[in-house]
């Protein structure tokens, strides 16, 4: 199998590392196979990928998408380094309210499985970090949503205390202004 799965500490999320099968010229990786994915229970369907370049110090997130649009993610970082982050949205979950932090980079070719009803943000830990990420539903701007990526009931232990954010993500609402709505979302 090209891949190892991780099953982490929140409910249907995975750390996925992808096999590099090398020889005198590089490296070959599969970054995604449905079927593989399918034995491990993972539905994943990609429709949309998406690409973004941030600078060391940037923080984007905690994003997500609410129904119809809602979003399951498979993300890797292909340049750079990353810290990123899902926090499990879903009041009916046994991990809601939970968070979990992994670092992503080419090194390790890892990518972080994002089910749907989870807030995704990360931070860029060097320069020209590069984020390639599936995701299984079409992007609408009237169902984007967030919640601030210092919300203090969090607690999420974050590399940078004052990183650059964008003007969007500083307006962001905290998880206890929106927990109420949470169930209407997914």
């Amino acid at each position: 199998m090209p891949f190892d799965f991780e099953k982490l500490p929140l409910k249907d999320a995975y750390l996925i590392y992808a096999k590099k099968f090398l020889d005198n010229r590089g490296f070959f990786s599969e970054l995604f196979r449905e079927d593989f994915f399918a034995e491990k229970g993972i539905n994943f369907q990609p429709v949309q990928i998406n690409l973004s370049l941030s600078k060391k110090g940037v923080v984007r997130g905690l994003h997500f998408q609410r129904k119809p649009f809602t979003q399951a993610k498979l993300v890797y970082c292909i340049a750079g380094k990353i810290y990123d982050v899902i926090v499990d949205l879903r009041p009916d979950s046994p991990t809601f309210k939970k968070w979990y932090g992994t670092v992503l980079s080419p090194d390790k070719l890892n990518a972080l499985f994002v089910p749907r009803g989870f807030a995704h943000g990360f931070a860029a830990l060097e320069e020209r970090s590069q984020v390639l990420y599936a995701v299984d539903n079409t992007y609408s701007k009237h169902h984007d949503g967030g919640i601030r990526w210092n919300d203090p009931d969090l607690g999420i232990e974050w590399p940078f205390k004052k990183p650059i954010l964008s003007e969007k993500d500083k307006k962001l609402p905290f998880l206890k202004d929106i927990e109420a709505d949470l169930q209407n979302y997914w």
